[in-house]
Parts: C-alpha cells; sequence; structure tokens
C-alpha cells in the first residue's frame, strides 16, 4: 500500500513555498484601517466645538493671524483693540461698549483661559495665568558681583589627612577630625590648638557641634559615634549600630536627634538623650556619604556612592523622593541658609535643587575632579572643594565660576597631598576653613582691596539648554 511520493522538480516546489508564504503574510493584520477623510473631518470638528467652544466667539489679534489661520466657524475680526469686558475670568477693556454678546458672561474653561493669553494684546496677557503658550524667552540673568577670596592662615597640628570640620554656633572656636584618629579644638581668631580629644581608634570622618546643648558629636571608620560633654571633655555616649565605617553626621536643628550615615548603605536616626536608634532609613545600594538636616521638610537629605540623593520623611523614615540624575557618586550635599533649595556635589557635576520634592534647578559645570564638599553662605558663593586640591568659588543664583584656588601644599608635602576633604564658612561667614590632605587646615578671607574694577566679572554666557544630566 506504499504510494509512491510524487516527485516535483525544484522549480515547483520553490514556486508553491512562495505561494505559501506569500497567503500566509498578504493580510497583515496589524496594519490599522486606512483613514477615511469626511469621518476624520467630522471628529475634528466635534473635538474643536467640544475642547475650544468656550472661546470660539473671541475673534483673532492682527498678530496673531499668521498664527492661527481661521478658526472653524471661520470668525475673523479686522479690529486688533478688541478687549472684552466681563467678571473675573476676563481682564476688563477699557471704554467698550456692552453689546449683547459681551453682556453674557460664561466662565471659560481651562481651554478657554489658555487660548484667552492667544487672544488679548501681549499687556493684558500678562494677567492670565503662566500658560505654556506664552512662555517667555529665557533671559540670562547677570551674576553678582564677589570680593575673590585669599589664603590668610595656614594651621599644621593634625599628624594625619584632616577628614571633617565643625564651627561651634557662638563662633569662637572650631572643631577638626582626622586621620591621625585625634578630634582637636581650634581658637578661631588666633589659630591657636584648645585641646585634643583622643578616643577614636579609626579616621574621624565627621564632627558637629550642638546648638541645643554642650555636646560634640564625632562619628569615625571605627564604627562608633560619640557624644562628647564639652565641660568635662570626655565622652558620655555612644551610639551603636551601625555595621561599617560611619562617614558623616549631621544634628537636627529643631529637636534632639541625631542623624548618622555609613558604609552599610544606611543612615540612622539615633535620639540623643535615650541612645535609642528610632530609624534605620534603608533604600540605598552603597555607601551613604553625606547627610544633611533641616527643620521644614524633607528634614533628612541623604548623599550616596549609589550616585542617587534620597529625601526622606523623618516621621515615617521613608524615602520621600529619590534623586537620580548624577552620574557618580555624590560625595556631599549642602543647604543653602536662607533659600529653600540645596546642591550635590559629584564627579560629574555640582546640581542645583529645589525643596520639597527636589526638583532639578541647574548644573555647574566645570570642576572636573572629584567634589569631596561643598560649602554656601548668605550672600550666595558656593564653594566646591575637590580631591585634587582645587576650590571653585560659584555664585549661586547664576552658576558663574568667578574664582579658582589651587592652595600650595604645607612645605615638606608632596604636591599629590594636595587635596580638599571638607570645607565650612564660620557663622560671621567672613572666614572660609578648609581641611586638607596635606595636614593642614587653611583659613580664607575676602580680598578687602579687591573692587569691580579691579576683579571685574567675566562673565560670557552660554545659551544653551540647561542640562539636565
Amino acid at each position: 500500500l506504499l504510494q509512491d511520493v510524487q516527485k516535483h522538480s525544484v522549480h515547483t516546489l520553490v514556486f508553491r513555498s512562495l505561494k505559501r508564504t506569500h497567503d500566509m503574510f498578504v493580510s497583515d493584520h496589524a496594519k490599522g484601517v486606512s483613514q477615511d477623510e469626511e469621518s476624520h473631518k467630522l471628529k475634528m470638528g466635534v473635538k474643536l466645538k467640544v475642547e475650544y467652544g468656550p472661546v470660539l466667539h473671541i475673534p483673532i489679534l492682527k498678530e496673531g493671524k499668521d498664527r492661527v489661520s481661521h478658526f472653524p466657524d471661520g470668525q475673523q475680526s479686522d479690529d486688533p483693540e478688541y478687549l472684552i469686558t466681563g467678571t473675573h475670568a476676563y481682564p476688563s477693556g477699557p471704554g467698550l461698549a456692552l453689546t449683547a454678546d459681551t453682556k453674557m458672561h460664561r466662565n471659560p474653561s481651562e481651554a478657554g483661559v489658555h487660548s484667552m493669553a492667544l487672544a488679548l494684546p501681549p499687556s493684558q496677557a500678562s494677567g492670565t495665568r503662566n500658560s505654556a503658550l506664552m512662555r517667555r524667552a529665557p533671559t540670562m540673568p547677570k551674576p553678582q558681583w564677589h570680593p575673590p577670596w585669599k589664603l590668610f592662615r595656614v594651621i599644621s597640628g593634625h599628624l594625619g589627612w584632616v577628614r571633617s570640620i565643625a564651627v561651634e554656633p557662638g563662633n569662637q572656636w572650631f572643631v577638626t577630625g582626622s586621620a591621625d584618629r585625634t578630634i582637636k579644638i581650634w581658637d578661631l581668631a588666633s589659630g591657636k590648638l584648645k585641646l585634643s580629644l583622643t578616643g577614636h581608634i579609626s579616621t574621624v570622618r565627621g564632627v558637629a557641634v550642638s546648638s541645643r546643648s554642650p555636646y560634640l558629636f564625632s562619628c569615625g571608620e571605627d564604627k562608633q559615634v560619640k557624644c562628647w560633654d564639652l565641660e568635662y571633655n570626655k565622652v558620655i555616649r555612644h551610639y551603636h549600630g551601625h555595621l561599617s565605617a560611619v562617614y558623616d553626621l549631621d544634628l537636627h536643628p529643631a529637636i534632639d536627634v541625631l542623624v548618622t550615615c555609613s558604609r552599610d548603605a544606611s543612615a540612622r536616626v539615633w535620639d540623643i538623650r535615650t541612645k535609642a536608634n528610632v530609624h534605620t532609613l534603608t533604600g540605598h545600594t552603597n555607601t551613604v556619604a553625606t547627610v544633611r538636616c533641616q527643620a521644614a521638610e524633607p528634614q533628612i537629605i541623604t548623599g550616596s556612592h549609589d550616585a542617587t540623593i534620597r529625601l526622606w520623611d523623618l516621621i515615617a523614615g521613608k524615602t520621600r523622593a529619590t534623586l537620580t540624575n548624577h552620574k557618580k557618586s555624590v560625595r556631599t550635599l549642602v543647604l543653602h541658609p536662607r533659600q529653600y533649595t540645596f546642591a550635590s556635589g559629584s564627579a560629574d557635576n555640582i546640581k542645583q535643587w529645589r525643596f520639597p520634592d527636589g526638583n532639578f534647578i541647574q548644573n555647574l559645570s566645570g570642576h572636573n575632579a572629584i567634589i569631596n564638599t561643598l560649602a554656601v553662605n548668605s550672600d550666595g558663593v558656593l564653594v566646591s572643594g575637590a580631591d585634587n586640591g582645587t576650590m571653585h568659588m560659584w555664585d549661586w543664583r547664576t552658576g558663574y565660576n568667578f574664582q579658582r584656588i589651587h592652595a600650595a601644599v604645607q612645605p615638606g608635602s608632596l604636591d599629590s597631598e594636595s587635596g580638599i576633604f571638607a570645607c565650612v564658612f564660620d557663622n560671621s561667614e567672613s572666614r572660609l576653613i578648609t581641611a586638607e590632605a596635606d595636614k593642614t587646615i587653611k583659613v580664607y578671607k575676602e580680598d578687602d582691596m579687591a573692587t569691580e574694577e579691579t576683579h571685574p566679572v567675566n562673565w560670557k554666557p552660554e545659551i544653551l539648554k540647561r542640562k539636565r544630566f
């Protein structure tokens, strides 16, 4: 019963295969139905009526004719000074007689208010809400003039890198933490050493002085967070919990709370008095390098080596927002003392942000190094200090870089030992104190002799769209 298989030529088989393939793919079901002109016109007509109905009665200005060639109803007016009178939705026009049309007041829809901005003369239109249609051309504000800063004093005494720095609220002294495992307190006016505190068994990475109590807080690579009583110069509390080196700490300005951040990818919120770990803020996927606190929401901001910044809800202990614009690790954050804004420093850029949601403001580009520290004063001078020992001064508002400093290392040090780990303005904001890798502390002050003539603002605005990345 075996039937002989009918043999076909290769030619026939290829054509059959082609025909089969053609039949399979000839009807393309993914393709949309071709558009019917008439029904499309009808649909657009209905859409126009529904969405722009409230403003179809507004005539077009002459200057707007080239933009909007015709209304669906074909209404045109040759009188450019035509203004609508009425109550709150429209600005009233001077001396326009009320007609049957204008007496009847219809409150326009949202789309109507936007279209209104097109129909009114520019002077009147500014009254309407800032619509997307009426965007002003971007203007580049001129930077404010700031006097240049100059090196005023070099303080030596530490035997290792100076990693952290804090000024006490009374502006009498400041404190530094170092890789030589000591904390030193210096007189701000004379630069003389007042006191050395020992107790850490590894590099001291963060120091903070409380404005609410006579306490000094320190943290280090030995996983320890200590509270020092400055009346007795002794450690009175330890805060245990971090699983790795503690890189930074900050005190809450309004409540007795301390926040620390660590290489264990967490930040911890401590009750200063009871030593309780109130919250462990988890979410970062790498070392949390910097933390800042403020009284307003968000009360805690952290920056991490995972290249993100997180804004935290202190009450819930959860993230409010995560800012992912940076490409490289974020090593420093600074809050503006007067405005509701902050800046973050990373090897790719310095970025400015707006609270409470972390809306991006602008990039400050040009400091091509690993930025370890930022400081800002009330005059709007932002300082960025980098790993290679360079320091750039910026105008906060415009992002103009008005000065670059690279101070010489102390005699006997290698050039590779120039690096800035921390910088801070004192409370009078007339001194800038930096902590450096050549084991010194450098103090800068404004140049009193400088004027706008001797140091003019060399400002060439780049008319570029401000990049987010």
